[in-house]
């Protein structure tokens, strides 16, 4: 897609996400609160999996752990809304980068299985340790965010949403500057790669913690976001399902395209929270059904090759 045709619809799509509190009712800006944090779960994990070839079946543990980390303070120290999102980003990123130390060492079916095992260990982890992480029933009565030291608690859907979009756009645009930057070049390259980047000097180690301590943090970010919207933290996001949900986005959206894993998350919630609900909670069933047929009929996504494809078929026969 041309860069002026990108850009002029990357505008177009933030104007019409920041309007939606204005135009919409309220229902619809908490169901686009859920979206936006699980989009950006899924952007993180497309750093992972798209950009840098490490594909995780765990990226729910900094996700948890971040989300953990933002209801503890705001529930016992200060419910001031940049103050549990730095305690989130910083807990999912240390998170990551102690658990990176052991996991970046391996690669393909060794890593991927072995972020499954760390992400259920801390899964079961969190069920055990009640008196920290309450156990099986979680953390409740988590206060409503602050927009300034000591204010009133948010209680309208429509500000606390432009909270969250306002994250999700920092956190997207952190993403989107490493992907494109020497770093995301090199981490391409390691995906491509992996013998020739360190046959030629880099340290495949450094580049790999790196990332998946990037990743962990913007992760953990998310994880504060789903607090903010939901006042509630269990051990279940910690588990597989999360996990599953934030690689289903990025599948469908397609691998490598930031922009799709967003809209892979939005059609992941959607079918799972509204239209599963709708047909007697079947919304993993139709998950599976999702995830078959973006396999079989966009195997590259939403913003795959064949999109790109169609648009360069278009414009070649506008100027013909």
């Amino acid at each position: 897609m041309r860069p002026k045709l990108s850009s002029a619809l990357a505008v177009l799509s933030v104007l019409l996400l920041v309007a939606v509190p204005l135009i919409f009712p309220a229902d619809i800006a908490n169901t686009l609160s859920r979206v936006l944090a699980l989009a950006l779960l899924a952007v993180s994990l497309d750093l992972l999996v798209g950009v840098s070839g490490m594909p995780s079946l765990g990226h729910a543990a900094p996700f948890g752990v971040g989300a953990y980390a933002a209801a503890l303070v705001a529930r016992d120290t200060t419910s001031f809304a940049p103050v549990p999102l730095l305690v989130a980003v910083v807990a999912g990123g240390l998170f990551a980068l102690l658990t990176g130390v052991l996991m970046v060492r391996t690669k393909g079916t060794y890593f991927l299985m072995l972020t499954l095992a760390i992400a259920e260990l801390a899964h079961v982890l969190a069920q055990r340790w009640e008196g920290l992480t309450g156990g099986t029933n979680g953390l409740y009565g988590i206060p409503s965010l602050t927009l300034a030291p000591g204010g009133e608690p948010v209680t309208l859907a429509g500000v606390r949403y432009w909270w969250i979009l306002l994250i999700f756009l920092i956190g997207f645009a952190i993403v989107w500057w490493t992907s494109r930057s020497t770093l995301g070049r090199s981490l391409r390259g390691l995906r491509d790669n992996e013998e020739r980047m360190a046959s030629i000097g880099y340290s495949t180690f450094t580049l790999k913690l790196t990332v998946y301590g990037i990743a962990g943090a913007v992760a953990g970010a998310a994880g504060s976001l789903w607090v903010a919207q939901n006042r509630f933290v269990s051990p279940e996001d910690l588990g597989f399902e999360v996990s599953a949900m934030a690689l289903l986005a990025v599948v469908v959206g397609g691998r490598g395209r930031l922009w799709g894993a967003v809209l892979g998350a939005a059609l992941v919630t959607i079918v799972r929270d509204d239209i599963g609900a709708s047909l007697g909670g079947r919304g993993p069933l139709l998950l599976g059904l999702v995830f078959i047929a973006a396999v079989y009929l966009l195997p590259h996504g939403f913003a795959g090759t064949s999109w790109r494809q169609l648009l360069t078929r278009r414009t070649q026969e506008d100027k013909a």
